[in-house]
């Protein structure tokens, strides 16, 4: 069985440059996860007018209403099984601020009806989102996030586009200075940029046989509705 990046890209998975086919190829059935360390060069959100909102999204681990230069940064990707019995892979993000760690969770399964990944973030998947993946002409992998969608009990619902945010995702390779490159920026329809980051990272494989995933890599709350 191939990593749900794999599936999702079909035969551009192979466009991809050589590092970045081996850190998508992060599953279980590589027998290892990947975990990055680096320096986000910037940090960013929009106008005052988000803050309240970003403050809000941080306390489910959603976003990151800090701003800052030089920010060192961790990324890890644990493969493991959800309690629904379903591969997922871990995108833990921290961000180490002066004051504070900051950190933005993502969880990641594969749709078979749709032919993609979903994206659950947060502690408690409580938003779930459509990726479009594709392989940039570099061999980057470019990611855009579809539509976003609500659950909470008996609450199932589309997140109307005035509200939500769209993420666009970039990682690349960087053969001259040897690590990974990533660029992320949300983006509100209307109101415009929301929250972004920018800058560099390298990698360290691990084997994951026996290793069963972190508790505090793993939402609270598991949402079984695609």
């Amino acid at each position: 069985m191939t990593s749900i990046f794999q599936r999702a890209l079909g035969p551009d998975f192979a466009r991809l440059h050589p590092r970045l086919q081996r850190r998508f190829s992060v599953g279980l059935d590589s027998g290892e996860a990947c975990v990055g360390f680096g320096t986000m060069e910037r940090v960013w959100h929009g106008g005052a007018f988000v803050r309240p909102f970003l403050a809000l999204g941080a306390t489910r681990n959603i976003l990151v209403p800090d701003t800052g230069r030089g920010v060192p940064f961790t990324i890890v990707n644990f493969p493991y099984l959800d309690s629904h019995g379903r591969e997922t892979v871990t995108f833990a993000h921290s961000f180490f601020f002066p004051a504070r760690r900051r950190r933005f969770d993502a969880t990641m399964v594969f749709d078979p009806r749709r032919g993609g990944v979903v994206d659950y973030l947060g502690t408690h998947q409580h938003l779930a989102s459509d990726l479009e993946l594709r392989a940039g002409e570099d061999g980057s992998l470019l990611i855009r996030s579809g539509e976003h969608r609500f659950r909470e009990g008996v609450v199932d619902v589309r997140v109307p586009s005035l509200v939500g945010g769209d993420a666009e995702v970039c990682e690349s390779y960087d053969e001259r200075a040897g690590c990974f490159r990533v660029r992320v920026r949300v983006v509100n329809r209307r109101f415009g940029p929301l929250f972004g980051y920018e800058g560099s990272f390298s990698v360290d494989y691990v084997p994951t046989a026996g290793r069963p995933v972190r508790s505090d890599l793993r939402p609270r709350r598991e949402e079984v509705r695609l």
